[in-house]
C-alpha cells in the first residue's frame, strides 16, 4: 500500500474553506470544489513522495494492483474515482451518459479532432458516470423527475404565464412523455422562455414563500438558483425535479440518465472513473442542450437513497447498483478495538481516506498509519485488510 495525495479542483462553485477545514489544511482564498483520489487520466493521484502516481502504478503491474478479476472486467484501469466534494454554489443542471453512448460519442469527438481539453468538448473519456454521494454535512440537491401530477400541482398555484403553460402540458399528458415535452420546452433554444417569463415564475415563487408556501423547499430552490443564474430556464426546471436533503450519514445514488444538480454541503463522492458531464444550464461552462435531452431518463422516480449494510459493528457499506464501485465508511471510537483490529470489508484495488482521528491499516505487505487528511492506495495483492484506532475512514473498492 502507498500513501497518495488528493488532486485539487478549483471549480468556481466550490467552497474556499470547507474541504480545508475537513482536512485540516490552510485555505488560500481560492475555491476548492473537489479533491480527487483515483487514476483518471486528467488527474491521477500522486504518491506522497512525488515519484509516481496511481495510474503509473497500475500500468507497471496491472495484475498485482488491480487483481485478475478486475483486470478481466475493466482492463488496465481503476474502475472508480473517489472524491471529496464541497459545493458552496449550485452546480450545473446536468446528466451523465450511459456506457454505450459514452463510448460512441467519445470516439466521434476524437474522429472530429476535438481536443480532449477543449472547453466545448462533451466526452473526455469513453466511460459512463453513475455516482453515489455520502453526506458529511447537510447536503442539498435536486435529483430525478417528480411525478407529473405532483409537478403540475406545484405549477398550478403560481401566478405566472410560463407556469400556467407548463401546468397545462403536464395536466394534459401526465406521463414521461409529458414531462419530456415540458422539460424540452424550457431548455431547447427553439422554445426556451424569455428572461421576463423566467423572472415572473421566480417572483411568483418568492411571493408564495412570503405567503406561507405549501412547498417551501421547491420555491426556495427556485429563488436561490435565480440569485446565482437569473433568467436561466434551468431555474424553472428545478420545479420538475425532486428536492433532496441528505443528513450526515445519508447517501444518494444518481444513475446514468438521471438529471440532477448539487446545491450545497460537503460529501464523499464515488463514481465510475469518468469526467463526462453534460450540462443543460445553471452554469457558465459549455452547454449542449440537445445532447442532454437525448440522454435524460424522463420516468418519474423518487431519489435513490442507498441504505448501508453494517459489518463488524463499525463499517457501513453502501452497495450501489453498478459493477464499478462500492463505498464503505468505518468509524471507530476509543475502546472499540480492545479485542483486536477490526476486519475491513472490501477487496481488489482500494482507495482509503482518513477523515478524522488516527487509523492503522494492515494487509499482506505491512501496515500504514493514516491520520486526518491522509490517503492510501491499496493493491489487490495486499489481500484482506484490518484496521484499528479511533476516527473515520472511507474506502472505495470494486464489488
Amino acid at each position: 500500500m502507498r500513501r497518495v495525495l488528493g488532486v485539487p479542483r478549483d471549480y468556481a462553485w466550490g467552497s474556499p474553506s470547507a474541504i480545508h477545514e475537513l482536512m485540516g489544511s490552510e485555505p488560500d482564498g481560492a475555491p476548492l470544489a473537489e479533491l480527487w483520489f483515483g487514476a483518471h487520466p486528467s488527474g491521477p493521484a500522486p504518491t506522497d513522495d512525488g515519484a509516481t502516481d496511481v495510474r503509473a502504478l497500475i500500468e507497471d503491474d496491472p495484475a498485482g494492483t488491480l487483481g485478475r478479476d478486475v483486470l478481466a472486467r475493466f482492463g488496465t484501469r481503476l474502475p472508480y474515482l473517489l472524491k471529496l466534494i464541497a459545493p458552496r454554489r449550485p452546480l450545473s443542471l446536468q446528466v451523465h451518459p450511459d456506457l454505450a453512448r459514452a463510448r460512441e460519442r467519445f470516439a466521434a469527438e476524437n474522429r472530429a479532432g476535438v481536443p480532449l481539453d477543449a472547453p466545448w468538448r462533451n466526452y473526455r473519456d469513453p466511460n459512463h458516470k453513475p455516482e453515489l454521494v455520502f453526506a458529511l454535512t447537510t447536503f442539498e440537491a435536486v435529483s430525478g423527475f417528480r411525478a407529473p401530477r405532483r409537478a403540475a400541482e406545484l405549477l398550478a398555484e403560481l401566478d405566472a404565464p410560463l407556469a400556467r403553460e407548463l401546468h397545462a402540458t403536464l395536466l394534459s399528458d401526465p406521463t414521461p412523455g409529458g414531462m419530456r415535452t415540458a422539460f424540452t420546452a424550457l431548455l431547447d433554444p427553439a422554445t426556451r422562455p424569455s428572461a421576463a417569463e423566467v423572472s415572473a415564475v421566480v417572483a411568483a415563487c418568492r411571493q408564495r414563500v412570503a405567503d406561507g408556501s405549501p412547498s417551501p423547499r421547491a420555491d426556495g430552490i427556485v429563488v436561490r438558483l435565480a440569485e446565482e443564474h437569473p433568467h436561466d430556464p434551468g431555474v424553472v426546471a428545478s420545479l420538475l425535479l425532486n428536492p433532496v436533503t441528505l443528513r450526515p450519514g445519508d447517501s444518494l445514488f444518481v444513475p446514468a440518465g438521471g438529471v440532477h444538480a448539487y446545491l450545497s454541503g460537503i460529501g464523499v463522492e464515488v463514481m465510475a472513473s469518468s469526467d463526462n458531464v453534460l450540462r443543460a444550464g445553471l452554469t457558465s461552462k459549455h452547454v449542449d442542450v440537445a445532447e442532454v435531452l437525448d440522454c435524460v431518463d424522463y420516468v418519474a422516480a423518487p431519489p435513490i437513497r442507498v441504505a448501508p449494510e453494517v459489518f463488524h459493528g463499525a463499517t457501513r457499506v453502501f452497495y450501489a447498483p453498478v459493477d464499478d464501485f462500492e463505498l464503505s465508511v468505518t468509524t471507530l471510537a476509543d475502546g472499540d478495538c480492545t479485542d483486536g483490529p477490526r476486519p475491513l470489508p472490501g477487496r481488489g484495488p482500494r482507495m482509503l481516506v482518513c477523515l478524522d482521528g488516527t487509523m492503522e491499516v494492515a494487509g499482506a505487505s505491512g501496515s500504514l498509519v493514516l491520520r486526518r487528511s491522509e490517503a492510501a492506495f491499496v493493491r489487490a495483492d495486499d489481500g484482506p485488510l484490518t484496521v484499528h484506532g479511533t476516527g473515520t475512514l472511507v474506502q472505495a473498492d470494486v464489488p
